[in-house]
């Protein structure tokens, strides 16, 4: 797999593995912390989720026209580790819960996500110039595509690992305290703080019931008033130790990037990797004119306007698509006991996503490299147009399983044997993200591909970070998932990011021609 590839791919892919086993450490339970630490709807919290994960990539173009401006590139991208780790630390210094002022600790919350979102427009766009820079060499040229797939391959390795360890941590600390981990206990406690006995008479029978049934060895007798804030306390500790693996795995990332800079190529010096001459400018480049570098531009937006709406179908997988394994999947299903903590939460299908990038790319190289060989291996545009019709179909796939299920306002009138009796097996979220992987892996990595082969050598950073703000556009619009999750019928939720991903691959085979002319 590895062969015939730059030696810096590997070292650049692990720093990168590091830093991404951090972040979706944090992504695999953001929502839900976000709701159980603050007592927030849905609604509100996609919000918060929406804006951070916007500007995680939006602030990748700001790192690309930092990186492009002061020609250090390097130095940018370890700026940008420690700053995420810094980000990390403030997210995971343990608070009270329920808090005192909601103000100030939301505050601070969102200030760590902002100083996270910083360090990562820092980081991620300008490691991908460098990746890119790698494969300029007309020697590796032609395996761009390939090498882009295994740089995205390792980063999903860390986000295999990061749910496992995330609920791992959460669930070992309700553990020591005493506590078994339910779900829909945390909605229920901040209902009670709110409204007291006041709260509806079917919900207050059910947090007696899930109250009751939460403590590994049950004590005499269970104050409610007592238990909801000790219960409150203990999970959200518990994800905010979590956060603090990200920040080891961080320092992880930093280390090997620090140990591999020097031999990481320099997009600011515009060399082939392998040149004697580092300051050896491409004949391309020099060759290039106005007219073919305004059409490059004009061919790179009109990828970027198309993929919005994949990334706002997608990102809803750490968002509404977990509220829905929270709410509708059977997780006692899942309940792997390792003695000192359980493997139990909604959490877990977010490593279900970065199995299938591991175990599928592999294959998907195998099928492109088949095809190349008979010389019929479609073009990257047309992979990425396959991609959103593929993402359309884990849509309906989804859509036709939740035709059967309640909406999400009745789950409130229901009683503890009515939602188990509705819940479906996880096997569906399996499904589901299998699905997704796939169209990921023609869209993600050979949109990176297509847009560092594409981009004018002087405006490599700028173009990566363009390529992220448009992800940072459709995960500013992320909450239109919470949104419809909470007020219409749960199938008619998906149907929307059916049309979304359906109207997307109509749009780029129209375009496919344009594109792959200009790519040549």
């Amino acid at each position: 797999m590895f062969k015939n590839h730059p030696k810096g791919l590997i070292p650049a892919a692990l720093a990168n593995m590091g830093e991404r086993f951090g972040f979706y450490i944090m992504m695999a339970i953001l929502t839900l912390f976000i709701s159980a630490k603050f007592g927030l709807s849905e609604t509100t919290t996609g919000y918060v989720y929406s804006a951070f994960y916007a500007s995680i990539y939006l602030l990748a173009l700001v790192g690309g026209l930092i990186a492009d401006k002061t020609k250090n590139y390097k130095g940018i991208i370890l700026i940008g580790l420690i700053l995420m780790a810094v980000g990390y630390l403030i997210i995971a210094i343990p608070t009270p819960t329920p808090v005192p002022s909601m103000a100030l600790y939301l505050t601070l919350t969102c200030f760590g996500l902002l100083v996270i979102a910083f360090g990562n427009g820092l980081f991620k766009g300008n490691l991908q110039a460098i990746v890119g820079q790698m494969y300029d060499n007309k020697e590796y040229s032609d395996r761009r595509d390939a090498g882009f797939q295994i740089f995205y391959m390792f980063i999903n390795i860390g986000g295999f690992f990061a749910p496992w360890i995330a609920i791992g941590v959460r669930n070992w600390w309700l553990k020591v305290n005493n506590f078994d981990y339910n779900a829909g206990l945390p909605e229920l406690c901040h209902q009670f703080i709110k409204q007291g006995e006041a709260m509806p008479e079917q919900s207050l029978n059910l947090l007696n019931q899930y109250a009751n049934a939460a403590y590994i060895n049950k004590p005499a007798a269970i104050d409610l008033s007592s238990f909801v804030n000790e219960y409150l306390e203990v999970f959200n500790r518990g994800f905010q130790y979590a956060f603090m693996a990200a920040i080891f795995a961080m320092l992880i990332s930093l280390v090997i990037y620090l140990v591999n800079k020097s031999k990481l190529p320099d997009p600011a010096k515009k060399a082939q990797v392998g040149s004697e001459d580092a300051n050896v400018i491409s004949k391309e480049e020099i060759k290039m004119s106005a007219q073919e570098i305004k059409q490059r531009i004009y061919a790179l937006f009109a990828v970027f306007g198309v993929v919005i709406f994949f990334w706002l179908s997608f990102h809803q997988n750490g968002y509404s698509l977990t509220y829905f394994a929270r709410d509708y999947v059977n997780l006692d299903v899942i309940d792997i006991n390792l003695g000192f903590t359980r493997i139990k939460g909604a959490e877990i299908f977010q490593a279900v996503n970065p199995f299938f990038v591991v175990t599928l790319t592999p294959l998907v190289m195998w099928f492109f490299g088949y095809l190349k060989k008979k010389k019929k291996e479609p073009s990257t545009p047309m992979k990425i147009a396959i991609g959103m019709g593929i993402a359309a179909l884990a849509y309906v796939f989804i859509m036709v399983v939740s035709l059967a299920l309640p909406a999400k306002d009745a789950l409130s009138s229901m009683d503890a044997g009515a939602l188990a009796a509705m819940r479906v097996t996880p096997w569906v979220m399996v499904g589901l993200y299998f699905i997704l992987t796939v169209a990921e892996l023609f869209i993600s990595p050979l949109g990176l591909s297509f847009v560092s082969k594409v981009a004018p050598p002087h405006l490599q950073g700028v173009m990566q970070g363009a390529w992220l703000a448009a992800t940072a556009v459709g995960n500013s619009l992320l909450f239109i998932g919470g949104i419809l999750y909470t007020s219409v019928p749960i199938w008619a939720c998906w149907l929307v990011f059916v049309c979304a991903t359906g109207a997307s691959m109509i749009v780029m085979l129209s375009m496919v021609k344009w594109l792959e002319r200009v790519a040549k």
